[in-house]
């Protein structure tokens, strides 16, 4: 159920786009066990003269960049599990992007239940309900 927002070098490519979010669910339901079927992904593109890295753009790096950010529910992933997450999107970045600068990020949130959910319920709720059903 994570939301996860991603930006990168370049101008707005649609199939770009679609193979980042087909990419970046798979690698998410595979190290961090999120269901794809309920993953959601927003590409946004920044141009490199206006993305920065080290003090200068990544125009005048001559390399491309990204920001990954995803939110997923506190305490359902281990610390091995990020790790290897952290280190398989940043290859996958590599292969669609042709190259990143090492100053390309991604963090993942870890958030409260109660706190965040979608389709009106929270997944403290969505936990909660499945154990009464399991009862």
């Amino acid at each position: 159920m994570p939301i996860i927002n991603v930006s990168v070098t370049g101008k707005p490519d649609a199939k770009l786009s679609a193979t980042i979010a087909k990419d970046i669910t798979e690698i998410t339901a595979t190290h961090l066990r999120k269901d794809p079927t309920i993953t959601a992904v927003a590409v946004s593109y920044i141009e490199p003269q206006h993305w920065f890295a080290g003090g200068k753009s990544l125009a005048e790096h001559g390399t491309n960049t990204f920001w990954l950010d995803i939110k997923v529910v506190d305490g359902t992933n281990t610390k091995l599990e990020f790790e290897a997450y952290l280190k398989a999107i940043f290859e996958a970045f590599g292969r669609l992007l042709g190259g990143v600068h090492v100053e390309s990020y991604a963090l993942v949130h870890e958030v409260p239940a109660a706190a965040y959910g979608f389709g009106g319920k929270s997944q403290e709720f969505r936990f909660i309900s499945g154990r009464l059903k399991a009862a």
